[in-house]
């Protein structure tokens, strides 16, 4: 059985507009799983320039998966294996949701694997 990585990534300003108001954070961290193939999603990194608390929350199809609460000026490092596939046609994106008014610049790295 073969497989593919496939990654969303790099380093994006933002403004955010509430921890309760996400917003895509840019076109190129959106991903559709293709014909013919399952992905899961394997790890997740982020590193957040802000002074305040930023959650990065990683969309399935328009609803929540998972969040990721990155720390004013820190990084982490998250390994998951989602049990469940995700089947062809599903839409993956990155959202990230912060306080309101506050600039920051996030670095995000999510690694997926397609089988």
């Amino acid at each position: 059985m073969d497989s593919s990585g496939r990654f969303l990534q790099g380093v994006f300003s933002f403004v955010g507009k509430g921890l309760e108001a996400p917003f895509l954070l840019a076109g190129e961290l959106r991903y559709v799983v293709p014909d013919g193939v399952v992905a899961q999603p394997v790890y997740l990194r982020g590193g957040n320039s802000s002074d305040e608390l930023v959650c990065v929350i990683l969309m399935r199809d328009g609803v929540p998966m998972r969040y990721f609460p990155v720390g004013a000026k820190a990084g982490t490092h998250v390994s998951l294996r989602v049990v469940e596939d995700l089947e062809p046609g599903t839409v993956v994106e990155l959202y990230v949701a912060a306080p309101d008014g506050v600039p920051g610049t996030l670095v995000v790295d999510l690694g997926l694997v397609e089988v």
